[in-house]
């Protein structure tokens, strides 16, 4: 068992997922009730890393990453490390890669809340401000849950980006998803099976307690 690759890997997990929660609080509330031109376009591009393959938006990240890139040049300048082949690049990359995972369910969360309630809000006296944290974030918040632990789960597994972008390197990029690979590349079927299951289970441990909340919010009867 690689504790070590165990614990990046998470450390990985809860740090995307943290980083875009807010970011998914803004943009998804922002998509559920605003209209304006090139929307279709927006929540598209937002969509995109669902359906791009893993390795071309490793590849281009990694291209934007690099040492030679703009991007990278100025991050050298300023920290004095790579981009690339570092946990800081892999959180960006982590963080790119994952973000329909977040907004999509944050955006259907804000959707689910009907027009009446916010304007009873409104007539209340309620600022758009305490509006927004007495009402709208309770409401919203099952979507909020599900996007918080789908980021989690999938950041977890991911295996794609995380090689383009970070490589395998011990302590600093070889996350869990990594580390199994390399198990079965070596035939080491014990080791492999038990990160496997491992990961299996963290996992649905994670989207399990989403469904029971869910469960136990709904009205009895």
């Amino acid at each position: 068992m690689d504790t070590q690759a165990l614990a990046l890997s998470l450390k990985l997990a809860v740090g995307t997922a943290l980083v875009l929660l807010p970011l998914a609080v803004l943009a998804g509330r922002a998509l559920a009730w605003r209209r304006f031109a090139g929307k279709p376009a927006v929540e598209a591009l937002l969509a995109l890393p669902l359906v791009l393959p893993p390795t071309v938006l490793g590849y281009y990240l990694l291209v934007t990453f690099a040492p030679t890139s703009p991007l990278g040049q100025f991050y050298q300048s300023i920290v004095g490390t790579t981009l690339a082949f570092s946990f800081e690049g892999l959180l960006v990359a982590s963080v790119i890669a994952n973000i329909p995972f977040a907004v999509q369910p944050a955006q259907r969360g804000f959707e689910s809340i009907a027009t009446e309630v916010r304007e009873a809000a409104w007539l209340c006296g309620m600022s758009g401000w305490r509006a927004f944290w007495r009402v709208e974030l309770p409401l919203a918040w099952p979507g909020l849950l599900t996007a918080l632990v789908l980021t989690f789960a999938h950041t977890l597994g991911e295996f794609g980006v995380v090689l383009m972008v970070g490589g395998n390197i011990p302590g600093e990029t070889r996350t869990a998803a990594i580390a199994i690979y390399d198990r079965a590349q070596a035939l080491d079927d014990r080791a492999a099976g038990v990160m496997a299951a491992t990961l299996l289970a963290i996992s649905f441990v994670a989207i399990a307690i989403v469904y029971w909340l869910d469960r136990a919010r709904r009205p009895h009867g």
